[in-house]
């Protein structure tokens, strides 16, 4: 099926579903393991879809055969049969290939192969005592029905195990990628057992698992010979089984433990199964379909694989596997702990640590929590100080493995070198040759062995792991914290970085899994967390760790300023320390911060280090969706609800109660800095609660802000409130509230409020995106009548009208006002409106600085406002007209005005198509009388014919500064002419901005020449951006 005929069936499906049924339908495909395009798309276009537009972004984020399980799973889980069926007979028909001419016969050939003795049964069969290895390390200690339902959800959407996917298909490539310790491993096995109990699809008659961790100590070898390598019985027949290679499953499992550089695998390729090759060639041609290319494929591997992997794969299907889901952490907590006060104690104690709850995926992980946590609690110990940082958690748990006082310094030395020699290789799994590359005996193991730190392969008896990468990470993190003996290993000389390097960012991306071993040793540089391994098992944390890890942050931000990803790292490291002291130290320097808040854990992080940063001068804040739920969850309210226990409410509301507390924590940083004085909100999704934390902090006396800008903030109430904070606030001098909301009366009330109090010092105010009624303007620009500190109003992107602006007009006509700059960009104002506003510029004696750009005024309105300009009265020095339908005509007017000697001195009439009109202006440049100082033209449509025109007015204007030409079609000739004016004389042109075409020798020769000759200007030849220049950058 094609797209538009899988798009076409799909929308027919869904339009035949009701309000009610189409949601549910949404609600069941958002529980689906989604696809990773389908991830990334915005789940509120998915909300607000209707049948056809859901089969429309489905159809583009996600392949067609997960397109068909999904629709078929979800319709047969609503109990909708008939469309259940219809989808079957639809979707699954177009679904069917025809791989030969002749498919009855294809069957039959192959069937006559299988039935050979000993090709298929004895090989399962063969299979049997592995298998029950494998179903007996199914997450340790789980019961199997526990495990199925969490490992099902994967398996459903893989092709080849979904009973329902037709018998002829196309070759799948399916990739399951995720973290660490989420089970794909399980998933991967877990499809092996189901063909060893022939529960496969009939497709499926062969099934080979290759395990990379293994493969990658092989050395070369034949494709045959290396799928045979474990069943030697079936050297024989591998000739006849590869012939049948669309009957044949691959099984490539940890593809990351290859330990191949970025780009081997595509560096070789083999189609001959019988010619000896490393074994990452034959792997890649495996995947790069070069060898057997009709078979089908299912490949693990975690993240750092996935971009080697996308070269790889044809048409691959990607399955995220994410490991245990909320509720199934849950149900492990109430498992493990038995007490179900006490296991819902634990869970909230994880879920209040965002990054340690995200580890939870990880069923290992929740082992680690659930048995520390327990233990404590057994013990009569509060736990709430361990969940607070993993490194407090892992460390617990290392210490409740072993007897208090166990004097294991050399043994967790042997460790912590094995751990971190392991991650600079990019290494999990530790084989028999490596423990002796590294000097490692197995007997220094068994006492990790025997704590459940490390776990042996139960099928390679050879192959050692910790029980999570999350493990190796802490104990990598031990080996750079450890006080240092004379005996110990040089790490340099086993490839292994210093703490520099650990720190780099270069490293961090090379070897994402360095990240976590620094946050690590941050926070095993505590001082209470040294003591507790100290007493535990004698050894000694380098007291110089502290002075280390401030050097090196103090080196690598040295000559650069900070990028989020940076200062969000440096945040993540302090928080893990809880070192108030080293917070302080190494925040000191920062005085403009910009953040973007994504979830509970970085609100977390920076409510400890920012209260320290007392230099802080400026704060820039944006607030993900997701971080406060109040405002965007569909609830009914419960009279009941203020009444109910913590444990009864609604999982999101405890959610925002953790937000809402760490948020009160972050906010103190404003009543608490006096030297914060600047601070931007933009692009965030607050809620009602959030807003009023913020506000109450705002409101304080010790609250010293001055500029504050407020930019697409949702609730629309928030602007309401802010306002309401700032009245009476001296210190404010500049606010800026922009977003496309409607106004609420309260909102305009708390804005007049503000304007109208005596304390009120505000000078500069911004309104940006908001709808007024005509009443709401009225009252706001009577106020501006008694107020006496405003000096700058930009009123933009608002329906102000012609109607609203003649009310400002008139309050501006009052001997009194005091405005000095005015703004009314894109407010859709006509020529109407410049009438009016040109008896202002006649009366005012304070206004200076005047935009309109983006109103269609036309020739008309500059008429009328060059009327105003050309009074002596008027004191206009700076005039924006970008974007107003400007042409020839409008130009006289504005020539005529500039030769009767008016104030104007700054001109923007960018974005109008002037083209002949510049002959008109360059007359009024001639004129000594034009004051002109800085003239911006770009994109006016100005051609080579008009440069004659302007170098013959450069040749005899004495004032101007600043030319702006750019994004005008000038070409060779054009520019040729002004260098050759430029290089005539000396002037007072600063600032030269053009649009150059191609590099020939003259222009070379005349540029050089002109610099020559004015050394003080500055020529940009490459102003051609796509963007028009803002027009803030010119009003000021």
């Amino acid at each position: 099926m094609t797209s538009p005929q899988l798009e076409w069936t799909l929308q027919t499906l869904l339009e035949q579903l009701n309000e009610d049924e189409l949601k549910s339908f949404k609600s069941l495909l958002w529980a689906l393991p989604l696809e990773d395009v389908l991830q990334k798309t915005p789940w509120s276009e998915v909300e607000e879809a209707d049948g056809k537009k859901l089969a429309e972004i489905l159809v583009n984020t996600s392949s067609e055969n997960w397109i068909r399980n999904a629709t078929v799973n979800i319709l047969e889980e609503m109990n909708l049969m008939e469309l259940c069926k219809m989808a079957k007979a639809e979707m699954m028909e177009y679904g069917q290939v025809q791989e030969t001419d002749n498919p009855e016969l294809e069957d039959a050939e192959e069937d006559s192969e299988l039935a050979k003795p000993g090709v298929k049964e004895g090989r399962r069969n063969s299979m049997e005592k592995q298998s029950l290895v494998w179903k007996n390390t199914f997450w340790q200690g789980d019961i199997d029905s526990f495990h199925d339902d969490v490992t099902l959800r994967n398996l459903r959407f893989i092709p080849f195990l979904n009973p329902i996917t037709p018998r002829k298909l196309t070759p799948y490539t399916v990739v399951l990628h995720g973290p660490a310790g989420v089970g794909k491993t399980t998933l991967a096995k877990k499809c092996m057992l189901d063909w060893t109990d022939c529960n496969l699809s009939p497709t499926v008659r062969y099934a080979f698992y290759l395990s990379c961790k293994e493969l990658s100590h092989m050395g070369p070898c034949s494709f045959a010979e290396l799928i045979s390598k474990d069943w030697p019985e079936l050297q024989d027949d591998i000739p006849s089984i590869l012939a049948q290679a669309q009957r044949i499953l691959f099984v490539v499992d940890g593809l990351e433990e290859l330990k191949v550089p970025p780009g081997a695998l595509i560096q070789d390729i083999c189609g001959d199964w019988e010619k000896k090759k490393p074994v990452p060639v034959l792997l890649g041609s495996l995947l790069n379909r070069y060898m057997l290319p009709k078979a089908a494929l299912l490949v693990t591997t975690r993240p750092r694989a996935l971009r080697d992997l996308q070269l790889l794969a044809q048409q691959p299907i990607y399955i995220r596997v994410e490991g245990f889901l909320e509720e199934d952490r849950r149900a492990y907590f109430l498992r493990h702990f038995g007490d179900e006060d006490q296991a819902m104690r634990a869970f909230e104690l994880m879920r209040s640590n965002a990054a340690l709850f995200q580890l939870g995926s990880a069923p290992a992980v929740c082992w680690i929590v659930c048995t520390t946590l327990k233990l404590q609690m057994e013990k009569g110990e509060d736990p709430v100080p361990t969940c607070l940082t993993r490194t407090g958690l892992f460390l617990r748990f290392l210490c409740s493995r072993f007897p208090q006082g166990a004097q294991l310094q050399g043994a967790l030395r042997t460790l912590s070198f094995l751990a971190a020699q392991g991650l600079w290789a990019q290494m999990s799994v530790f084989h028999q040759e490596d423990l002796e590359r590294l000097g490692v005996q197995e007997s220094d193991l068994r006492l990790f062995l025997d704590g459940d730190i490390l776990r042996q392969d139960r099928v390679s008896k050879g192959c050692y792991s910790f029980i999570h990468l999350s493990v190796q990470q802490f104990f990598a993190g031990l080996f750079y914290a450890l006080e240092k003996e004379e005996e110990d290993r040089d790490g340099h000389a086993w490839d292994i970085g210093d703490i520099q390097k650990l720190l780099s960012g270069e490293e961090r991306v090379r070897n994402p899994d360095l990240i976590q071993v620094g946050h690590f040793l941050f926070g095993l540089a505590n001082e209470k967390r040294a003591n507790e391994l100290e007493a535990a098992f004698g050894c000694r944390i380098s007291p110089d760790i502290k002075q280390e890890l401030l050097r090196c942050k103090a080196h690598l931000h040295a000559n650069k300023p900070l990028s989020m990803t940076d200062l969000k790292e440096v945040l993540v490291c302090l928080y893990e320390s809880q070192e108030e002291e080293l917070a302080k130290v190494v925040v000191a320097p920062f005085k403009e911060i910009s953040i973007h808040l994504t979830n509970t854990s970085e609100v977390m992080h920076c409510s400890f280090s920012l209260k320290h940063c007392q230099d802080l001068q400026k704060l820039s804040l944006q607030v993900a969706k997701g971080v406060f739920l109040e405002n965007y969850m569909d609830f009914e309210l419960d009279i009941e609800f203020e009444r109910c226990t913590y444990l009864t409410i609604p999982n999101w509301a405890r959610q925002d109660l953790r937000s809402l507390c760490l948020w009160t924590d972050f906010c103190s940083l404003f009543s608490s800095n006096s030297n914060l004085k600047f601070l931007e909100v933009k692009q965030s999704f607050l809620s009602d609660s959030s807003v009023r934390i913020l506000c109450d902090h705002i409101t304080r006396s010790t609250c010293h802000l001055q500029k504050v800008v407020i930019k697409n903030v949702t609730p629309d109430t928030a602007y309401r409130d802010f306002c309401l904070a700032f009245i009476g606030k001296k210190t404010l001098t500049h606010l800026t509230l922009e977003g496309h909301i409607e106004w609420e009366r309260t909102m305009m009330l708390m804005l007049c409020d503000l304007l109208r109090n005596h304390k009120c010092n505000l000078q500069y105010l911004r309104l940006g995106g908001h709808c007024a009624t005509p009443e709401q303007w009225a009252e706001f620009f009577y106020v501006l009548k008694a107020n006496q500190s405003l000096k700058h109003l930009h009123i933009s992107a608002n329906v102000l009208l012609d109607e609203g602006a003649k009310l400002l007009y008139k309050t501006m006509t009052h001997p009194e006002h005091f405005l000095q700059m005015l703004s009314l960009e894109n407010c859709r104002l006509t020529e109407a409106s410049c009438k009016d506003l040109a008896a202002v510029l006649v009366v005012s004696k304070k206004l200076t600085h005047l935009c309109l750009a983006k109103n269609l005024i036309g020739d008309t309105g500059v008429k009328f406002l060059c009327e105003g300009l050309s009074y002596p009265e008027c004191k206009l020095q700076t005039l924006v007209l970008q974007q107003c339908s400007i042409t020839k005509l409008g130009c006289r007017y504005i020539s005529e005005a500039l030769q009767e000697a008016c104030s104007l001195t700054n001109l923007d009439l960018s974005l109008n198509q002037i083209a002949r009109g510049l002959w008109i202006l360059c007359q009024a440049l001639e004129n000594p009388n034009c004051n002109l100082k800085h003239l911006r033209l770009w994109s006016c449509s100005l051609m080579p014919f008009y440069c004659q025109h302007l170098g013959s007015a450069l040749l005899s204007n004495q004032k101007l500064e600043t030319l702006d030409l750019g994004q005008n079609h000038l070409w060779k000739s054009g520019i040729i002419k002004l260098f050759g004016v430029l290089r005539q004389r000396t002037g007072c042109l600063k600032t030269l901005r053009l649009k150059s075409y191609g590099t020939s020798l003259e222009i070379k020769k005349l540029l050089e020449e002109v610099k020559e000759k004015n050394p003080k200007l500055t020529i940009d030849c490459n102003a051609s951006g796509a963007m028009a220049p803002r027009c803030c950058d010119f009003f000021c």
